[in-house]
């Protein structure tokens, strides 16, 4: 608490009270006043340094209204890089775009070409437009589904590393609302799960009875549902998406389950991507009775509905900050199915069953246990964070491969990720690096 009896001075400002000032920006979502020349950056994204350190400054002191006694430019920036903080040249984007604020969509806009595309496209001889489209296209390899084997809950147990209770939690909550979202840290095995969950439900792999989608931000409405899109022809026609071509494949074959599995359901605008499907997605909004007009179909169309024996399941990734949390109305809809890394005895016995040495599983076991504890900790990052164990389900099939395989997963894939949760504290992350690397 700022002591009463002396004026507060930006000189008492810490660490903590910029990150206060950040978390409270971030939660309150109001703009702020555009920087014209320094960005700061703060876990991938930009923010105008003199506001920030403005808004730090007031909550350190208590005072509402409180001016910071310091000018943009130099004397801002150098007190925020004393706190270790990053301030970089800003980079030219439009204000209260929806890039405005994303390092990485600001990355992305640098490879932008802003030429004329038009007159670089008349200019080129018909010939080798022509040339260009060939190349362009896709080749057409035929191929066919593989063979669907049967698939039982002893075989999935197997290839799970999940213990029969929490299996049958899993089906009875996919069975009782339909809808299940499979949550938690990157690499912990939700989609691998998802897809089992299926074929158990079938009681055999059959891929023709399951549909595998990828939200992301540029998928909408028209992919998911129905739109207009362009055809060969040059014009445009409107087109059924994933979800009416599922859910005519169920209604046509009522004996038998059909399996919608969304990965990534929170990386798109899912209320958006959604649509109708937000009131038809209850398990008590199944069926003709509840059917709605499309607004893309025209009005002798027949109304769509979602059948009883379409069920859906998805993923969602919980360690992304730039993904917004889905909306309440959504989430009650689903059943949520926490996923956690699993370093105990269930991935032990598989590696030691594909003849991992004991020293090199219990050196895994021992750094990926104390990181993720270091992971958990961390105010800035928490449990969501954590690794999974998915980067340990391909071992080597000669043991003495095995410390080889453990050093290049440890080098090359979990170590640079620690550079990107201590972004801005790259002390921490060297620290953490050489205790993950240690021999």
């Amino acid at each position: 608490m700022p002591d009463s009896t002396a004026p507060f001075t930006p000189a008492q400002l810490t660490r903590d009270h910029v990150l206060r000032a950040l978390r409270h920006i971030d939660r309150e979502g109001r703009p702020l006043p555009p920087s014209t020349v320094y960005d700061l950056v703060y876990k991938g994204r930009r923010y105008p340094p003199r506001p920030v350190l403005q808004l730090a400054f007031r909550l350190a002191s208590g005072q509402p209204e409180a001016t910071l006694p310091l000018l943009a430019g130099n004397p801002t920036n150098q007190l925020l890089e004393r706190l270790d903080f990053t301030v970089t040249t800003k980079r030219p984007i439009l204000a209260n775009s929806p890039h405005d604020g994303d390092v990485a969509a600001q990355d992305a806009m640098q490879e932008l070409y802003t030429g004329n595309g038009q007159a670089a496209t008349a200019a080129k001889p018909a010939k080798a437009r022509e040339t260009a489209g060939a190349e362009a296209a896709e080749p057409l390899v035929p191929y066919e589904l593989p063979p669907a084997t049967p698939y039982d809950q002893a075989t999935a147990l197997r290839e799970l590393f999940l213990s029969a209770e929490s299996l049958a939690q899993a089906q009875a909550a996919l069975q009782r609302r339909r809808n299940l979202i499979l949550q938690g840290p990157p690499g912990t095995g939700k989609t691998f799960l998802a897809r089992r969950l299926a074929w158990l439900g079938l009681g055999r792999t059959d891929a023709s009875r399951v549909e595998l989608v990828q939200f992301h931000p540029s998928y909408s409405y028209e992919d998911f549902v129905q739109g207009f899109r362009p055809d060969g022809q040059g014009s445009f026609r409107l087109t059924a998406g994933v979800l009416l071509d599922i859910c005519r494949k169920a209604t046509q074959d009522p004996g038998q389950p059909y399996y919608l599995l969304i990965d990534e359901i929170n990386r798109g605008n899912v209320s958006r991507i959604f649509g109708e499907l937000l009131l038809l997605l209850e398990a008590d909004k199944r069926g003709p009775q509840h059917a709605v007009r499309l607004p893309y179909s025209p009005a002798e169309a027949p109304r769509f509905f979602v059948p009883d024996n379409l069920f859906v399941i998805g993923t969602m990734n919980m360690a992304d900050r730039s993904l917004a949390p889905l909306d309440y109305a959504l989430r009650r809809r689903f059943a949520f199915l926490p996923m956690t890394p699993e370093f105990g005895p269930p991935l032990q016995d598989f590696l030691a069953a594909h003849h991992v040495p004991q020293a090199v599983i219990s050196r895994l076991v021992s750094r990926l246990t104390e990181l993720n504890q270091a992971i958990t900790d961390d105010p800035e990052l928490g449990p969501d964070f954590q690794l999974g164990h998915s980067y340990f389900c391909q071992p080597p099939t000669a043991a003495a491969d095995a410390p080889a395989w453990l050093d290049s997963i440890l080098t090359q894939e979990i170590a640079p990720l620690l550079d990107e949760y201590w972004l801005d504290q790259p002390a921490q992350a060297a620290a953490h690096r050489k205790k993950l690397l240690r021999k």
